[in-house]
Order: C-alpha cells, then sequence, then structure tokens
C-alpha cells in the first residue's frame, strides 16, 4: 500500500509508491491505469521520468518536437516526458517514475514536480531514497 502524506501548505497529496529503479516506470504505468479506471480525466494525468525517458515520450519524440509538444498544450491525453522538461506544465495529477537520475539534481526535480502537481504526486520508487531526497525522515 502507498505511503501518503500532505505536504505543507500547498495541500498537494503526496503517494509513495515502491518500485526498483527498473520498475519504476511499470509502476508508474499501473499508477495511471488505475488513476483513469477509478474516473481522472487522461488530460489531468503528467507523467514524468527522472532517468530514460518513457517509451510512449520516446516513440512520440521520434516524429519532431512539435507534434510532440502540440500533444502536451492539447492536454487531453496522459502525457510523459523528462522531469526536467521546462515546458512541460503543471496537471492536477503528477506521476513521476524515480527511473535514474542522480542525487544532486533530484530534490530540484521532485520539487519542480510537486509544483506542477495541482492536488496529488505519485512517486514511484525507492522509498528509502524518496524520503530522503524530499526531506522526509523515513
Amino acid at each position: 500500500m502507498p505511503a501518503q502524506r500532505e505536504h505543507g501548505d500547498s495541500g498537494t497529496q503526496i503517494q509513495l509508491i515502491p518500485a526498483p529503479v527498473d520498475g519504476a516506470v511499470d509502476a508508474a504505468d499501473e499508477a495511471v491505469d488505475l488513476l483513469l479506471d477509478t474516473g481522472r480525466a487522461p488530460g489531468e494525468i503528467l507523467v514524468l521520468t527522472t532517468g530514460e525517458q518513457h517509451p510512449w515520450a520516446a516513440h512520440e519524440l521520434s516524429f519532431g518536437d512539435d507534434s510532440y509538444w502540440a500533444q502536451h498544450d492539447a492536454a487531453d491525453d496522459v502525457f510523459y516526458a523528462d522531469v526536467t522538461a521546462s515546458r512541460a506544465k503543471g496537471r492536477p495529477v503528477v506521476v513521476v517514475a524515480v527511473n535514474g537520475g542522480g542525487d544532486e539534481t533530484m530534490p530540484q526535480a521532485l520539487a519542480g514536480a510537486l509544483a506542477r502537481a495541482g492536488a496529488l504526486l505519485i512517486v514511484c520508487g525507492d522509498p528509502a531514497r524518496i524520503n530522503a531526497l524530499l526531506g522526509a525522515n523515513a
């Protein structure tokens, strides 16, 4: 069962889903499926990766940046991007797959993901690492 907590004054709920680095993208995909199954609209969900790009993003980028970002701007489907993509705008739900990335850049990346999340931030990865990076004592 994912751990949950509130984040300060923002009221954004944070859920941690335990997953190994090589399983973080799969855990994120399962979280998205559950969100969609429970009534979330696809356009309300942004999925970010901290390491290698999500396969959907890699596929869509093969058609060019303009086409890829047009899908983001349309906001009518789940969108997948790198956590450092400054062009990715916030959505009510942000799912982060901690599938790599260095500890030196991760706190800023997770803070950016939290800032993009309107109501819910789901972080999939190693709970001890995530809690340390978020500044929590696990």
